[in-house]
């Protein structure tokens, strides 16, 4: 069953596009949003992200079926905490945090009794902020709902068929196993473009207009990344850290293998890692997870 009254807590590019994929995909829910910034939640209102943008926390969520807290995630615990007084006994508390076993340990903290359960849905861009977000934003990608063990049957499938009723693609999955998956897919590649990004920028060699000027599709692949919201990615790899670290030990392992192939001139070690890899991304077109024209479908006119 779809929640009747969603309170969105926090209006940028997923809170944002929260609302507006509800206005348009499931116009009976009414939705409530709030925000910390003033000016986000002036803009907001002017999008008309939320049917109703309050003035305090407190106002947004007092009459939620469910309540998503969409901000940083290591403000999780925090934003919970602010609306611990007001969330009304029957409502489900939910987020968009892309890490999961240490923000679930956090809300249900803050809410001691509530119905937690979290959610992670694997979409976004570079941008934020309350004009980055679209209604399109979760159209065909998944979103993991990871709730604990306990949690009761109807509001796993509360969340899951709001989330769907979004256009998004369930999957249930234990949250210490979403966050070793998210490591591998999501939060290593974000450090590794962040990064690279850096090092072009101190390179003593290479002026900073020439790695501009002169970027291959790779390269301008790693700045998309590496645009994301720094307060975010920050606070990702703080609240992942146990799952990051054991996937970068991995990585750097792999890493120091192919510094040593590429000084001994091992093609052959190079090819079948290269051939390897190619037959990923060939799958990852195939689940419909990305464009398979040529330069991702990107326009450079």
């Amino acid at each position: 069953m779809i929640p009747n009254n969603v309170a969105i807590i926090g209006l940028g590019l997923v809170g944002g596009s929260i609302g507006l994929a509800t206005r348009a995909m499931l116009p009976q829910v009414a939705t409530t949003g709030w925000d910390a910034n003033p000016d986000v939640r002036r803009r907001a209102a002017e999008r008309g992200l939320v049917a109703n943008v309050c003035e305090t926390a407190e106002e947004a969520v007092r009459d939620a079926d469910l309540v998503i807290l969409c901000v940083p995630v290591g403000a999780m615990g925090e934003a919970a905490a602010a609306i611990a007084a007001a969330v009304p006994s029957g409502a489900i508390v939910s987020d968009v945090g892309s890490s999961k076993r240490s923000v679930g340990d956090a809300i249900a903290k803050a809410l001691p009794g509530a119905t937690v359960i979290p959610a992670h849905p694997v979409a976004g861009t570079e941008k934020s902020g309350p004009d980055a977000g679209f209604a399109e934003l979760f159209r065909h990608r998944w979103c993991i709902v990871t709730p604990p063990a306990d949690a009761p049957a109807e509001a796993v499938a509360a969340v899951s068929d709001f989330w769907e009723g979004l256009g998004a693609k369930i999957e249930i999955m234990d949250p210490a196993h979403h966050d070793v998956v998210l490591a591998v897919t999501s939060h290593i590649p974000h450090l590794i473009a962040y990064t690279i990004v850096g090092t072009a920028s101190d390179l003593e060699d290479v002026t900073r207009g020439e790695v501009i000027k002169y970027s291959a599709g790779g390269f301008r692949d790693f700045t998309r990344i590496a645009a994301s919201d720094p307060t975010m990615w920050r606070d990702v790899f703080l609240t992942n850290r146990d799952a990051v670290l054991e996937v970068l030990g991995r990585f750097t392992e792999d890493l120091t293998a192919l510094q040593r192939a590429i000084r001994n001139g091992d093609g052959d070690t190079l090819f079948e890692l290269f051939e390897r890899t190619r037959a990923i991304r060939r799958s990852i077109i195939e689940e419909g997870q990305d464009d398979a024209r040529p330069d991702f479908g990107r326009s450079d006119h």
